[in-house]
């Protein structure tokens, strides 16, 4: 039996990413910062929630993606900082 396969994205493309990482006061303007590194016509809008008990936050953006290899720079960026638990 063969395993599905995940659906082909189609570049380019509006690209939700929600990124996920411990509260902290700057963790939204480091987040965009990273994001506008890869995505330099990101318009800077975010969805940010924290949890329930307040240890994490998690900013939602929306990229006009252009590849797959400037999601796989931007997710590294985001995971080599160090800061980023969880990029979905």
């Amino acid at each position: 039996m063969n395993e599905p396969q995940a659906p082909k994205i189609e570049f380019p493309c509006d690209y939700p990413i929600r990124i996920v990482g411990h509260s902290a006061p700057d963790y939204k303007d480091f987040v965009l910062r990273v994001v506008t590194k890869h995505a330099p016509d990101f318009d800077g809008h975010a969805k940010m929630k924290t949890s329930r008990n307040g240890k994490y936050m998690s900013v939602t953006v929306v990229i006009h993606a252009t590849g797959e290899p400037q999601l796989q720079a931007l997710f590294e960026d985001l995971k080599a900082s160090g800061r980023i638990q969880m990029v979905l």
